[in-house]
């Protein structure tokens, strides 16, 4: 799915119209970046928690030459699955319709 799909998907859900859609999901995104910039944690309980870690330097390897080059340190944005999303996919839990919740 991309994002004009995912776009298409909330329309559907929400029963709004695909531009209401589209600036939701952007600010959406733009809030989760900003709030990640700044070093803060973005937890959606059930969907997963976006943060921010600092990887540390390391030494790597040309493939080509096999040189041994100086990776320096620097942070990565992460997102790690909810408990609720991971049983989802599974097949664990099923959406119950309408309430939002899984069971």
């Amino acid at each position: 799915m991309n994002k004009e799909e995912l776009i298409k998907a909330i329309s559907t859900k929400a029963k709004v119209s695909q531009k209401e859609a589209g600036e939701c999901l952007n600010a959406t995104i733009e809030a989760i970046s900003q709030a990640l910039s700044r070093g803060h944690k973005v937890t959606l309980v059930g969907f997963g928690t976006f943060q921010v870690r600092q990887r540390a330097a390391r030494e790597g390897r040309n493939p080509r030459t096999g040189a041994v080059l100086k990776i320096p340190a620097k942070k990565s944005p992460v997102w790690t699955a909810g408990k609720n999303l991971k049983e989802r996919i599974e097949g664990k839990r099923k959406q119950l319709a309408g309430s939002g919740r899984g069971r």
